[in-house]
């Protein structure tokens, strides 16, 4: 398959309007700081990126760094995050990571899965996240969007995200790494939807294997 071409065509969508990145996709492609892509990104999770955007800017208006969000009153950080999924639990779950980073990593976030991943309620596809988003490194993020449009191209076959990660660890040019899971999602929130994709409307349908009439 002409990756190589699949990522210029998605690459010129963006240059061109064809598809819209949300506002929170833009905040996280310009923020470049590790710990905000981190508790931005829990803040995300099992939330859509329309009521997630306000909800992080609430937050980062309270504290921008491990320090002060440790301090916020539990009740205050979770009145500023609603009505994101499990606002209550994200509250406490960023309060307690907030002085994790400050107790045990000198207030730096650490830069590999690793070490991101002992944190409480972070997976793979945050510590993914915050290493391309936040630190800059190559990783590749992924999320149900990079999973379904992965799988719908044919450029692998996998059951699940984590599978996924893996599969295109050994297949896709490191190059790509960073810049692959905003590029995918910005198709499958434009284009390739889960359901009804926009098949007469993508800039690389004849990339793939499974056009869905």
């Amino acid at each position: 398959m002409d990756i190589d071409n699949i990522i210029k065509n998605l690459k010129n969508d963006n240059k061109t309007n064809a598809v819209k990145r949300t506002e929170f996709v833009e905040f996280m492609e310009k923020a470049a700081d590790p710990y905000i892509v981190l508790i931005c990104c829990i803040l995300s999770l099992r939330t859509n990126d329309k009521t997630t955007y306000p909800a992080a800017m609430r937050m980062l208006e309270l504290g921008k760094t491990p320090q002060e969000i440790m301090n916020i009153e539990y009740e205050k950080l979770s009145n500023a995050i609603y009505p994101v999924g499990f606002y209550q639990n994200k509250a406490r779950q960023i309060i307690d990571l907030s002085r994790e980073i400050v107790e045990n990593y000198n207030s730096k976030v650490p830069d590999t899965i690793e070490e991101l991943v002992k944190f409480k309620g972070v997976g793979r596809k945050t510590a993914n996240l915050v290493l391309a988003k936040g630190f800059n490194k190559p990783a590749i993020c992924v999320d149900v969007h990079v999973h379904r449009i992965c799988n719908r191209l044919g450029y692998i076959k996998t059951k699940d995200p984590q599978e996924t990660e893996f599969a295109l660890r050994e297949k896709l040019p490191k190059k790509y790494w960073i810049d692959f899971n905003t590029l995918l999602v910005t198709h499958g929130q434009n284009i390739c939807k889960p359901q009804r994709p926009l098949c007469d409307k993508c800039s690389i349908n004849k990339f793939c294997k499974q056009i869905i009439k």
